[in-house]
Formats: C-alpha cells, sequence, structure tokens
C-alpha cells in the first residue's frame, strides 16, 4: 500500500490519489501482465513535467529513517527483503545482523554482514529517487508529507549498493537496473509510486515506460 510508511496498514499521506485507474485489458506484446495494464492506464493519469522544480534539500524530507514500533524504516526493508536472516538479541527482530539478498538490480547474491561493508554492499534503494520527487512535485508537500514519502515501504528496495550509488537521483527514463529481468518490475513500481503520489514524470520516463510496458 502506497503510504503506508509505519506498516499499520493505513495510507498516511494525504496528497495521494484515492483510487486506481480503472481495470483495462492487459496490453498487447508478448507480456501482457495485469500490472503493466494498469501502469499503462496510469500514465495517461500521470502529468509530464514542462519544468524541474529547484531548491532540492534532502533534510525537507527528514533526518533519517522512522522508528515505528522501535524499528526503523532501514531495518524494515531489511526484514522485508532479505532470507536466512539473524538479529540482534535483545532487538524483537529488528535489527538484522546477517543474511542472504537476491539482488534485484543485479541478478547477484550478496551476503549482508553488519559491520563489514554494509554500507556499500546493501543499501536501501528509493525508486523514486527523493530528489527527483522533489523536482517533480514533491517541493509543494509539507515536511511531513515529505517524510512519510521517505520512509514509504513501498518506495523502497534493498538492492547492491554500488548499483544503488550509479543511479543516483535518475528517472525512469534516465536508468534502468543492469538486470534486464527486472526492468518490467522496476517501471511498474516505478509508475505506481508516482501515480499515487500525484508527481510527474518526464517526457523521457513516459517514452521509455511505453515502449518497455507492452513487453511486461
Amino acid at each position: 500500500m502506497v503510504g503506508d510508511w509505519n506498516g499499520d496498514g493505513v495510507d498516511s499521506l494525504g496528497v495521494r490519489r484515492d483510487v486506481q485507474p480503472a481495470p483495462v485489458q492487459p496490453p498487447d506484446g508478448p507480456g501482457g501482465s495485469s500490472e503493466a495494464a494498469q501502469a499503462l492506464a496510469a500514465l495517461d493519469r500521470i502529468d509530464v513535467a514542462t519544468s524541474l522544480a529547484g531548491g532540492y534539500d534532502r533534510d525537507r524530507f527528514g533526518s533519517g529513517w522512522a522508528t515505528t514500533n522501535g524499528c526503523d524504516t532501514r531495518n524494515r526493508v531489511l526484514n522485508r527483503d532479505l532470507i536466512n536472516i539473524s538479529h540482534r538479541a535483545g532487538t524483537s527482530g529488528c535489527i538484522v545482523e546477517t543474511g542472504t539478498l537476491q539482488d534485484p538490480y543485479t541478478g547477484k547474491t550478496i551476503n549482508f554482514v553488519r559491520g563489514v561493508g554494509t554500507s556499500n554492499a546493501v543499501q536501501i534503494d528509493h525508486v523514486v529517487a527523493v530528489a527527483s520527487a522533489w523536482r517533480l512535485g514533491a517541493n509543494a508537500w509539507t515536511d511531513a508529507e515529505r517524510r512519510a514519502f521517505y520512509n514509504d515501504l513501498d518506495n523502497l528496495l534493498a538492492v547492491d549498493g554500488p548499483t544503488n550509488s550509479s543511479k543516483g537521483d535518475s528517472t525512469l527514463g534516465e536508468w534502468q537496473p543492469p538486470n534486464s529481468a527486472a526492468h518490467c518490475a522496476y517501471a511498474i513500481t516505478y509508475i505506481e509510486v508516482t501515480y499515487e503520489y500525484d508527481l510527474a514524470l518526464t517526457y523521457g520516463d513516459v517514452a521509455y515506460a511505453r515502449e518497455l510496458l507492452p513487453t511486461c
């Protein structure tokens, strides 16, 4: 659920749209999934940016990960995305000490060990980067709304650190995961988050999505 940043099953950001686009037939192509059809339908209702907002400041999205029920957002994502997990004693199953990530961006297996190259080996990616969100509409939100977006689990993935760093604040049309098998899922998530938060896309984003999604 987009906006469910604290995991309680309730949307927490008031700027989102209240409804999904109406169900449509899957697109023509070798894929034709219902998820791709929904993303294509959403494209028709997403604004295309004619200009980008300036003045981005990451601090406007909060000082870091939020903590909910004693567990911060980073560890919540690690608990969701890693397998074979062990936890730090006394943290009620929150702080991940070790685990295995099947990285969607590269397709490789990464062994996660806290404190041993952790920040470089596994990072938490905002699929829609916060800097891009700012330029494409989040500049008009309140600070509380931006903090909720920053911690939204539906816009977060545990991924290979160097690959995430190479992405930077690129938008959908500017960057795709090196693992081509992840292109469809990445694009669908990107469009879903953009739609739900009433953000805009660039012309390049839309052109790429319209070419890719019929194959998904």
